[in-house]
């Protein structure tokens, strides 16, 4: 990544990186379509409109999309001083869903904060992403060398795994601490000398999720437990990835019917707004399962090219941090690259059955407020650092 070293000279011509702009507007404007043929049916039977979920979802994207083209043009140095702010207000808004009677739930997770009326509600959870692009990167510029030396590097991961930690026990929110666990880890990877400590690590883990794979599969594939009797969730949700088709009436037979989406919809799809599996037999299919109807419409190659402009979008980012103008820059953007790319790998891998399923949404995509309006912020922050890039001419 760009540190001193990679400093642009004093140019004349300033950047602005405006393929960024054009690659989120056209996914934000292809998940509003999407969105509207997979909710359709079901916003119609839920409240006599079939327009609701679309019609919430255009506004909160045309104003975030706006307040990120706005956010732009501040100095993003200004969060180099907001961060340790932004990252404690984050940990007591969690802490509000937990402990007041602000916070609220829905479908079985407490996870939201509402104020006053029954629409005003959001994730103090994507907050902590937010605070985690801002804040680690600051204490990596103030802690310079000494992120080299053992204490240094406990300090880090103490304060990115404790925010983890508090999403995880304050919220209930396994997938935003995962996400936030490894913006902390890569982002101090980039920033650290020492790199093959990072990647032998990385490989011991690797290897140890693919023998905690085997063994799950072994100890509790071929189980039959009573699902009514299994307290904790997150083992029922285990033993649904295992088995889908053995626990389809408990959770399975949402993940089943998404892959038998994504299989008949072939390679070019059933044509837009033709999903069967929309219609009911993919619950909430306009939230985390929204690829597979995809597929299904538009079958491999639309799925392949929604992928496409993922990666078009991360190497844009990419790009940006790369010509960053000072290594904090470059560390927030990276930030960025790395939260929106652990989005929608974890997003794939739930709707392929990879994973268990985590409740992570696919970005710019799917169906959520609190989601598009800090996914647009962070564009704002990578913009804003996009518009101090100086080249020479």
């Amino acid at each position: 990544m760009a540190g001193k070293g990679k400093k642009k000279r004093s140019g004349k011509s300033e950047y602005y990186d405006f393929n960024l702009v054009a690659v989120v507007i056209l996914l934000t404007c292809f998940g509003l379509v999407m969105l509207y043929s997979t909710s359709a049916y079901t916003a119609q039977v839920k409240f006599g409109n079939d327009k609701n979920f679309f019609t919430k979802q255009t506004i909160i994207s045309i104003v975030s999309i706006l307040a990120a083209l706005f956010l732009s043009k501040f100095d993003y140095h200004i969060l180099y001083y907001m961060s340790k702010v932004i990252y404690w207000t984050s940990i007591i808004l969690m802490a509000m869903v937990k402990f007041t009677p602000l916070g609220v739930e829905v479908n079985g997770a407490r996870r939201w904060l509402r104020f006053g009326i029954q629409e005003l509600q959001f994730q103090p959870a994507e907050v902590a992403k937010i605070a985690a692009i801002t804040f680690i990167p600051c204490l990596i510029m103030k802690m310079g060398r000494e992120i080299a030396t053992r204490q240094g590097f406990l300090k880090l991961m103490a304060y990115g795994l404790g925010l983890a930690a508090a999403a995880f026990y304050l919220t209930e929110n396994l997938s935003t601490a995962m996400i936030i666990a490894g913006i902390t880890v890569i982002m101090i990877f980039i920033a650290h000398p020492n790199k093959r400590l990072f990647l032998m690590w990385g490989g011991i883990l690797a290897v140890l999720v693919i023998v905690g794979r085997i063994v799950l599969q072994v100890t509790l594939g071929e189980m039959t437990l009573d699902m009514d009797n299994v307290e904790n969730f997150r083992l029922a949700r285990v033993l649904v990835w295992l088995n889908p088709e053995k626990y389809s009436s408990e959770g399975g037979y949402q993940i089943m019917q998404a892959l038998y989406a994504i299989g008949s919809g072939g390679f070019f799809g059933k044509g837009l707004g033709n999903s069967v599996q929309k219609l009911g037999p993919v619950p909430e299919a306009q939230n985390d399962m929204i690829f597979s109807i995809v597929c299904e419409e538009l079958g491999v190659f639309g799925g392949m090219v929604v992928l496409l402009l993922f990666g078009y979008m991360l190497y844009r980012l990419f790009f940006i941090a790369q010509n960053a103008p000072d290594f904090y820059g470059s560390l927030m953007v990276s930030g960025i690259l790395i939260h929106i790319a652990l989005q929608v790998i974890l997003n794939i891998c739930v709707v392929l059955n990879w994973i268990p399923t985590t409740g992570i949404t696919l970005p710019f995509v799917s169906y959520g407020g609190t989601s598009i309006m800090f996914l647009m912020a962070e564009v704002g922050i990578a913009l804003s650092v996009s518009r101090q890039i100086k080249f020479d001419k």
